[in-house]
């Protein structure tokens, strides 16, 4: 049996993803700080869900983590799915910092043990780190400095783990899934946001990207098209354009 876990499966895609491989047959892991949640997860699939209250931010989490794995006696996949991230124009200094927390020293503290469970666990199939990180980390979106900011820090960082892995002969495949607005409660309500897609659309093609080992995958397309074309904005043009929307979570 095939075996994920996915932290930040409490709601949004990280929930969706966790009860799909379920339905389809996988052991499940997962992970996130709402333990009534959890458990009513683990209750539509008690033979295949098991779970474990983390909080990345907490300096117990790597542990919680790795027992979580030896729970569900290993992992082929981890899907790094925790994160926060709110328009904050006002540059409000505890948005930023909780910003900050959770995308990037909640994230090295998973994706770390996670890698460094891989190279100690020797195993005939290579491992696999999966994390949902964002459009934004392509580009500096001015009403989400620290959003973008962190964004871009998870890719690279994955970006130099692939690099690590290769060097140390590490067997692990890394996927950056780079998702567009979807209607998730991470938007808040946020519909005016350009090319919103429902979970239902967008969920599937999360899950296709992790099953098929894709290296950087667009959720979805028109995304890709839109990053490539403000990528290629000179410095001068992108500062001139602006991206209003209600002042709320996203």
């Amino acid at each position: 049996m095939r075996k994920i876990i996915v932290i930040g499966a409490s709601s949004g895609i990280g929930r969706q993803v966790a009860l799909d491989f379920a339905r389809g047959g996988w052991r499940v892991g997962i992970a996130a700080r709402s333990e009534e949640r959890l458990k009513e997860m683990k209750s539509q699939y008690p033979d295949r869900i098991a779970y474990s209250v983390i909080d990345v931010t907490a300096d117990d989490a790597p542990r919680r983590f790795l027992d979580l794995i030896e729970l569900i006696d290993g992992m082929d996949v981890l899907l790094m799915s925790a994160g926060v991230g709110w328009l904050n124009p006002q540059l409000q200094n505890d948005i930023d910092t909780q910003t900050v927390a959770v995308n990037c020293s909640g994230f090295v503290r998973i994706i770390d043990a996670a890698y460094n469970n891989y190279k100690s666990t020797a195993s005939a199939d290579r491992g696999h780190i999966a994390a949902i990180t964002s459009v934004a980390g392509t580009k500096g979106i001015g009403i989400a400095a620290s959003y973008s900011a962190s964004k871009r820090f998870q890719s690279t960082y994955i970006d130099a783990l692939e690099q690590l892995a290769r060097q140390e002969g590490v067997a692990v495949d890394f996927t950056d899934l780079r998702p567009g607005f979807i209607d998730t409660p991470l938007l808040n309500g946020n519909h005016d946001l350009p090319m919103t897609m429902s979970l239902g659309y967008a969920v599937p093609l999360v899950e296709r990207a992790i099953l098929h080992r894709r290296r950087v995958a667009y959720i979805d397309w028109r995304w890709g098209v839109v990053t490539a074309l403000w990528r290629a904005l000179p410095r001068a043009a992108w500062k001139r354009i602006g991206l209003t929307v209600n002042q709320k979570r996203t």
